[in-house]
């Protein structure tokens, strides 16, 4: 277990966070702002206990450039709306300065403070010692809030951590509590879904979640990869060739291990890769020649359901079908609604079935959706996360 801001004082003390303010943006306007709400838990704590609060975090790709494409000034503005008063919003292209260090020594209890983006430094990416030092210069303790980069060490999610007391928000808490009881210390049965595009990316999880589900089912585009290990013709389908052989010895380890391993029986097929196509309904084993599978059938919707039914834990990464097209949807909201009927814990591990629950109108029928796709799979994947290993224990 590590240690979050409950487990230290942080009144007086000038508190530097690290959030994931990743937020899409249009226009300059955020259209989803998720991922700022979900941070307000842990601000708000650190304000009500007199913390003086030094907010940073990354948006976008600006390649390590000030690229103002990338400001967070809509971010200050939005978090100045939650909070109900003007926070500081610290503009300088650098991220660190004089000016900066100046406003971050003079800032009072309850005050919070918005650095700009942390990638319009280059040395950001490659946790480079001394940027990780001026960050750490501003404050007297790090706080990791930022699930969704956790997985990657970087100045201000890892190297931080190497010159202050280091400890997690709840947001991060609530993550590993998750996603940890979940894969580690399951009710059972334990239903795991995994859906997307390629085997590849899943491999690891896969052979990790083997180890540890009564039930694993596979959906999305990857399932047509393990139809070819059976020798099954997949017309145009999606296929992730570099992986056939795998998929074959997963399937076989599925066996070994006693893991009920379930495919989709029936398919909705279509000529192109387009929501108006010409659609139908067939077998697994009788996909035309010249069509693609783009959602689970009817047959497959109720063998899942009746799986994820009665599980004591479900989790669910990848959607089953391309849902984006609503013409092929009807699967995934299958899925979405009977994991929000399930009565067990259901996390849904981030990415595009967040986003689908979400489209779906299901999100708050989930008992957690996590707030990031790639940390999420490595977590999964039991692999450690850079950013959480530099906390320290309790």
């Amino acid at each position: 277990m590590k240690k979050t801001v409950r487990d230290i004082d942080v009144s007086g003390k000038k508190v530097i966070v690290r959030c994931d303010f990743n937020v899409p943006l249009k226009d300059g306007t955020i259209t989803d702002d998720i991922r700022i709400t979900s941070a307000m838990p842990t601000i708000k704590y650190l304000i009500e206990n007199d913390a003086k609060v030094i907010l940073m975090s990354h948006l976008g790709r600006p390649e390590g450039e000030a690229n103002m494409k990338y400001t967070l000034k809509p971010v200050a503005d939005r978090i100045s709306q939650l909070l109900g008063k003007e926070i500081i919003f610290a503009s300088a292209p650098e991220v660190v300065n004089e000016e900066v260090k100046k406003a971050a020594g003079q800032l009072k209890a309850g005050e919070v403070m918005l650095l700009e983006n942390v990638r319009f430094r280059k040395e950001e990416t490659k946790n480079g010692v001394e940027f990780s030092k001026e960050l750490a210069g501003l404050a007297d303790i790090f706080v990791n809030d930022a699930f969704g980069t956790a997985h990657r060490a970087h100045s201000s999610t890892a190297g931080v951590a190497d010159y202050l007391p280091s400890v997690s928000g709840f947001l991060i808490e609530k993550e590993v509590q998750f996603l940890g009881n979940a894969v580690e210390n399951p009710k059972r049965p334990f239903v795991a879904i995994m859906g997307g595009a390629k085997v590849g990316d899943k491999i690891l999880v896969i052979e990790n979640l083997l180890k540890k589900v009564d039930t694993l089912i596979i959906g999305g585009g990857m399932a047509y990869t393990f139809f070819k290990a059976q020798g099954y013709e997949i017309g145009t389908s999606i296929l992730d060739a570099d992986n056939i052989e795998l998929a074959a010895n997963l399937l076989k380890k599925a066996e070994a291990s006693g893991v009920k391993l379930l495919l989709p029986v029936d398919i909705k097929v279509a000529k192109e890769f387009a929501n108006d196509s010409i659609a139908g309904y067939c077998d697994m084993n009788k996909i035309p020649v010249d069509m693609m599978g783009l959602d689970i059938g009817p047959k497959t919707q109720a063998l899942f359901s009746e799986a994820i039914k009665d599980a004591k834990t479900v989790v669910w990464n990848g959607p089953v079908g391309v849902f984006e097209m609503p013409n092929f949807a009807e699967g995934t909201v299958a899925i979405a609604k009977a994991v929000a009927e399930c009565n067990g814990v259901t996390v849904i591990g981030g990415g595009d079935s967040a986003a689908a629950v979400e489209q779906f109108g299901m999100a708050d029928q989930m008992t957690h959706i996590s707030t990031g796709g790639g940390a999420s799979l490595e977590f999964l994947e039991g692999k450690v996360l850079p950013g959480i290993a530099c906390l320290q224990d309790k």
